[in-house]
């Protein structure tokens, strides 16, 4: 047998959870409360490795139950005659508080899901005495308060884990990932079979830390260190970040578009372009210990310049789709710099604020938007979540009040937990389940506990004696991700749920026996309630997150600027961080989906915002023409089609967009419209966007071979 090999880490975790239970145990039994163990668990379940994430979650949890008390107190007292009614109300406040929670998609979703089910927890057990719900209530709110107050104090003072080593090692590892992707543009084995795979593997890296590096900055404010210091300016990181991903893609699909057109990368490009992306690499923050280094405004100048080189300098040979392609190129060359300087600095101002100096942003830079606005929201699959926690919590209620069980409330409160705890995935059975298996294993311990030790505990401190091994060794695995779940389960519901028995005098074989069916009874019925009402494939979710992409495109631009472009990259890259996994778990491959087509719809995006602000430049009403066939294409998209299949059927758009380019281009009939660099600037820009239409969704669509003469005379 081999016994498990904990690290220090682990077992000062476990150590300072098991300390936290202790004293809550101890504080809430000197004060007189009925249920001490309710504080005891409540510590456990604020703990986390990471100090900054226990203050978040404190907080989160406290203003929970808050919540969840006052809807219990305003319920149970005026429906508690009308049974049916009382299990109606209480289903619909679960599920009204998990369809808020599951919209929300960061660590604050932890409230609004806990007053849910904190409002079960109560209201379901005082059905029984509904006179002293006022007392109950306020006796687990106080409970669970010394609980979260034990367990931020131990987490905060006693050896302290920062949020620090943790953040700081995301972002550099997402500068890392957008560095190696840089780096690979233009390298002779990217444009080879393995090259394309491993910038197909940077981006996905790069979206995947983008969205984790999003939900993790909510702990921020929270943390031990400097760090709180730095939330301003690691929200904009993030979203600079986000940014600079359609300008990227943009350069290395042109670099792709100019091998395919000439059978290689041209000597010139190659040479500038490969120049400016490594020295944008260069300046990163290339490993740990080695500091950001912004570029000079001379460097920048310099980079700029090379990257203006690229169009202007196209060879004789050139013809009219080349040059196009280089300009495209050039002018998102440009913007890939600005951004990726953003970057960096933002990246050097935060190691300012690590170190205690000010890192305030200017007033005058862009704002970082809030979470709310660019994280992937799906009302749809909210809503069915919401609805099938209702439904388990009603059937579990029906049994319970037609058998008149004693134990059915177990039932009800289990369901409501369950169905909420796992409603954020596609398929939430499989875990329900699997914790419905280690809740099955806990049964022998929790009656070891309840039948044999806990009869020979007279004091804190044989509690505590008795508590140590299994407390001790479960909190070591409640450290590792791997198994936390399962810890969690055999810690929550097989020991520390059974010895609340001693709460409520139910501390016997008995009464065991009814806590343990009512509480396997409860999460198997969320599991088989969940797995027939709401379960999805994951390729069936990552078609619905495709599908809202294309929904966004598909809506007519009322308004466009660069903001307006920023917010829809960022809600893009998160939707990309999210259907990486889904295709992964469908085996690699969706009908229909695959997250470089999204890269497909982030680009696209980014030209029609482009293309709205200059539509004006091009002639003959072509720009809200384009616009206007785009959207309609996005509307009518086949679920089944990928982006570029499903513009083949709109042949007429593409001669549209050709005929933009002609205009456009040296010699066109809105090439030399509005003198000056500024107007100049505003061309390139809006040809930029032309030419990224066409690529994304016209990728093997050769450009019309006629001179561009006939083709004015065919006009």
């Amino acid at each position: 047998m081999t016994l498990p090999r904990f690290n220090a880490a682990e077992m000062v975790f476990s150590a300072k959870c098991f300390a936290a239970a202790m004293l809550a145990m101890a504080v809430a039994s000197l004060a007189g409360l009925p249920r001490p163990f309710w504080a005891l668990m409540t510590a456990y379940i604020v703990a986390n490795p990471l100090a900054g994430a226990v203050r978040s979650k404190a907080v989160f949890r406290l203003a929970g139950t808050l919540l969840g008390c006052a809807a219990a107190l305003l319920l149970v007292p005026a429906l508690v005659d009308v049974p049916e009614l009382l299990t109606l109300a209480l289903a619909l406040w679960v599920a009204l508080c998990l369809f808020v929670s599951l919209l929300d998609r960061t660590p604050r979703s932890y409230l609004f899901m806990l007053a849910g089910y904190s409002a079960a927890l109560i209201g379901f057990p005082a059905v029984g005495a509904p006179l002293g719900i006022f007392e109950t209530a306020s006796a687990r709110v106080e409970e669970i308060a010394i609980g979260i107050v034990c367990g931020t104090l131990v987490h905060s003072l006693v050896l302290p884990v920062s949020l620090r080593p943790t953040l700081v090692g995301l972002m550099d590892r997402t500068l890392a990932d957008a560095g190696a992707w840089l780096r690979g543009m233009v390298q002779p084995a990217a444009a080879t079979a393995d090259g394309a795979a491993g910038r197909q593997a940077a981006r996905r890296k790069l979206a995947g830390d983008i969205s984790q590096l999003r939900v993790m900055a909510t702990h921020v404010p929270f943390d031990t260190s400097h760090l709180k210091w730095t939330a301003s300016a690691i929200r904009a990181l993030q979203h600079e970040v986000a940014a600079l991903t359609p300008f990227a893609s943009a350069v290395d699909d042109r670099l792709q578009a100019l091998r395919d057109a000439e059978g290689r990368l041209p000597a010139d490009v190659e040479q500038a372009v490969g120049g400016v992306l490594a020295r944008l690499a260069d300046s990163g923050r290339a490993a740990p210990g080695t500091p950001a280094a912004p570029l000079s405004d001379a460097d920048l100048a310099g980079l700029r310049a090379a990257a203006r080189a690229v169009a202007d300098a196209p060879p004789p040979q050139a013809d009219a789709w080349t040059r196009a392609l280089r300009i495209g190129l050039a002018v998102r060359l440009e913007e890939l710099i600005d951004a990726w300087q953003a970057c960096v600095q933002l990246r050097q101002r935060i190691d300012a604020g690590l170190a205690g100096h000010p890192s305030e942003l200017p007033a005058d830079g862009p704002a970082a938007p809030a979470a709310r606005d660019v994280l992937h929201r799906d009302v749809g699959m909210a809503a069915w979540s919401a609805l099938a926690a209702a439904l388990a919590i009603c059937l579990c209620s029906a049994f319970w009040i037609l058998t008149g069980w004693p134990g059915g409330a177990a039932m009800a409160m289990m369901a409501a937990v369950f169905c909420s705890f796992f409603a954020g995935m596609d398929d939430p059975a499989p875990s329900i389940y699997s914790f419905l298996k280690a809740l099955l294993m806990s049964l022998p311990l929790g009656a070891l506990y309840v039948l044999v030790l806990m009869p020979l505990v007279v004091d804190l401190p044989t509690l505590a004696l008795v508590c140590a091994p299994a407390f001790l060794v479960l909190g070591c695995y409640l450290a590792r991700p791997a198994t936390f779940m399962k810890a969690m389960a055999l810690l929550l519901s097989g020991v520390i749920g059974t010895l609340s028995l001693y709460d409520t005098g139910q501390a016997d074989f008995a009464g065991f026996a009814n806590a343990m069916v009512g509480q396997v009874l409860g999460v198997a019925a969320a599991a088989v309630v969940t797995a027939l009402v709401r379960s999805v494939s994951a390729g069936w979710g990552a078609r619905r997150i495709q599908r809202t992409t294309w929904r966004e495109l598909g809506r007519p631009l009322r308004q466009a600027d660069a903001a307006q472009a920023r917010l829809h990259a960022a809600r893009v890259l998160d939707r990309i961080g999210l259907l990486a996994p889904r295709i992964a778990q469908a085996g690699g491959t969706v009908d229909g989906v695959s997250a470089d087509d999204a890269l497909v719809d982030l680009r696209i995006g980014t030209d029609l915002h482009a293309l709205r602000r200059d539509a004006a430049l091009l002639p003959g009403g072509l720009g809200p023409d384009i616009l206007a066939r785009v959207a309609r294409l996005f509307r009518e998209h086949p679920a089944q089609r990928t982006t570029g299949q499903a513009a083949q059927d709109q042949p007429a758009l593409a001669e549209r967009i050709d005929e933009a380019l002609r205009a456009l281009l040296p010699g066109g009939a809105a090439a030399d419209a509005g003198p000056g660099p500024e107007a100049d600037a505003d061309r390139r820009r809006t040809l930029a966007a032309l030419v990224g239409l066409r690529r994304n969704l016209y990728p093997a669509r050769p450009w019309p071979a006629a001179p561009l003469a006939t083709q004015e005379a065919r006009a």
